[in-house]
């Protein structure tokens, strides 16, 4: 029997809580700077006075609501088409006998290998060519095709028995019936993982956006928030700092809400 005490496991145990504090202590710091007034916040005392007026403040000081309305669609927008275009993928790839199937798979790997920033100009030229300049659709549009989200999944139906399909087709049942009762469900595990893996890309996205809109009708948080950093107002730590919270705090009670299924759907779904 292995020592109930081992000077291994609780090193490690050690390690991971420093870990996990250093990962939590910008969220802690921003948290106490912004329940703070500005006056309290020269050192951290404990005794300093409690305040939620700088997230009012925040609140006001920009159209927090409109942003989080244009960040909402655009997000479920990306990851509804990003779903549906790679479950065809997937599907076309693993079960219909395609002449160049390899090459086009590994063109599609091939977006992996590629940073959307070196893609910025390109983007910007097309969505401008197209008149969707400052729209939400051009916001998406080039997120629209996933290649990791399409390699999840076909090398999640690869998995499945062929003769599932085998023994639909002698009962008369259609291409698109068979992949909505047979393979979606089998990969739901899949879907939920990619699903939150790509809201929270997305839900963070910057750079893209910012170069794509000019109007406040678009634009999503995160260029929303720079708003509060801009050198002819000055740095305002405490509105900053609510401002963020704001803006983060819908991904934080995602993850608190799915991080068992989140967890379970990665290690059920795995790299076959």
């Amino acid at each position: 029997m292995k020592p109930a005490f081992s000077a291994g496991r609780l090193t490690l145990t050690l390690l991971t809580w420093l870990a996990a504090l250093l990962w939590c202590l910008p969220v802690l710091v921003a948290l106490w700077v912004a329940i703070h007034p500005v006056s309290a916040q020269a050192g951290f005392s404990l005794l300093a006075p409690l305040t939620l007026a700088n997230f009012v403040t925040a609140w006001q000081a920009a159209p927090f609501g409109r942003y989080f309305l244009n960040t909402t669609l655009l997000v479920l927008m990306i990851v509804v088409v990003q779903l549906v275009l790679a479950t065809l993928a997937a599907y076309a790839l693993v079960r219909f006998r395609l002449k160049f199937s390899g090459a086009i798979f590994a063109l599609i790997l091939l977006q992996l290998m590629i940073s959307p920033d070196v893609l910025i100009l390109n983007n910007y030229t097309t969505i401008g060519a197209l008149g969707l300049r400052d729209t939400l659709t051009g916001i998406a549009l080039p997120y629209f095709a996933s290649a990791f989200a399409i390699f999840l999944l076909r090398q999640t139906f690869k998995s499945i028995p062929l003769v599932l399909e085998e023994a639909a087709i002698v009962e008369g049942a259609s291409r698109f019936f068979i992949l909505r009762t047979i393979y979606m469900p089998l990969a739901k595990p899949v879907y939920v993982a990619f699903a939150l893996v790509s809201i929270s890309f997305h839900w963070n996205d910057f750079l893209w956006p910012l170069v794509i809109t000019d109007s406040v009708q678009v634009r999503p948080l995160t260029v929303g928030l720079q708003l509060f950093s801009a050198p002819e107002q000055g740095v305002q730590w405490a509105l900053i700092s609510a401002a963020t919270l704001i803006t983060t705090l819908p991904l934080l009670l995602l993850f608190l809400l799915f991080q068992r299924q989140f967890i379970q759907s990665f290690m059920r779904a795995g790299i076959r």
